[in-house]
């Protein structure tokens, strides 16, 4: 069996943001990324334990260099950095499983602590053929292209919700009661730590049953900016793309990995 684990950084235990500022301009941001770290190593011991032969960590948050790499099971692989021409673009058909560990919920969530979709300063939503989606759906849409189900997501209780919304049957962990941006009710970084590897194993338990989460193609993507010079730029430099309106553009595509 082969597993990866995608690892963001807002959705772990006691990870909250800043007033007026992301993650990554936060206080919270050197214990968030330590945090991601135990939470996607108890992931990683979790899928070992439940026999897994390979397992990949994708660090993918903010520039994808975050986690304390030399404190990850010894055993594991690291994906890391940018320019991967695809996300994902590295896991093959031949994969079993993804974990979507420390994501959250996507824009417009309400008091989902740190909740955006790829970027807090500038989308303010995103659309799949006119229904919200976040990061968590893209994510497993990218992977379902490859016939690979996203089986576990552990987030905040908003997050949690969003994930078994998408992905009906799936096995979640939730680390902590969110209450805003920049407040929540977590649980003891340990208890979060201890909760997701076994979680994870009775994820890999159930397996079989999650099956490859997909859009339907040809499928409409809508973005809406926060400023207006950014929605110019893009719809002037991505060919079929359409300005609906000063803020929002929308692409015409065959499937979402023409724009991921």
């Amino acid at each position: 069996m082969r597993f990866v684990v995608a690892v963001d950084c807002e959705g772990g235990a006691c990870g909250v943001g800043s007033p007026g500022a992301s993650l990554n301009s936060s206080r919270n941001l050197e214990f968030a990324q330590l945090q991601a770290t135990r939470e996607a190593d108890a992931a990683v011991r979790g899928l070992f334990e439940a026999g897994a032969e390979q397992v990949i960590v994708w660090d993918n948050h903010n520039g994808s260099l975050n986690l304390n790499y030399d404190l990850l099971d010894e055993r594991c692989d690291i994906a890391l950095g940018v320019g991967f021409e695809h996300r994902f673009e590295w896991m093959g058909d031949d994969f079993d499983g993804v974990a979507l560990v420390g994501y959250h919920a996507m824009d417009n969530t309400v008091d989902g602590v740190m909740c955006h979709s790829f970027s807090s300063a500038t989308y303010q939503y995103m659309k799949v053929n006119g229904k919200e989606v976040g990061e968590m759906a893209i994510d497993a849409a990218m992977a379902g292209e490859k016939g690979v189900p996203v089986i576990f997501v552990s987030s905040d209780d908003k997050g949690t919700a969003e994930a078994e919304a998408f992905f009906p049957g799936i096995e979640t962990v939730t680390t902590k009661q969110a209450m805003g941006w920049n407040c929540a009710v977590s649980k003891h970084p340990k208890r979060a730590v201890n909760e997701i590897f076994e979680g994870i194993q009775k994820a890999v338990a159930k397996r079989n049953e999650m099956k490859p989460f997909a859009f339907d193609n040809p499928l409409q993507f809508e973005v809406r900016y926060k400023r207006l010079e950014r929605a110019e730029s893009t719809s002037r430099g991505y060919k079929g793309a359409e300005r609906i309106d000063p803020y929002t553009v929308r692409y015409d595509l065959e499937r979402i990995s023409e724009y991921y």
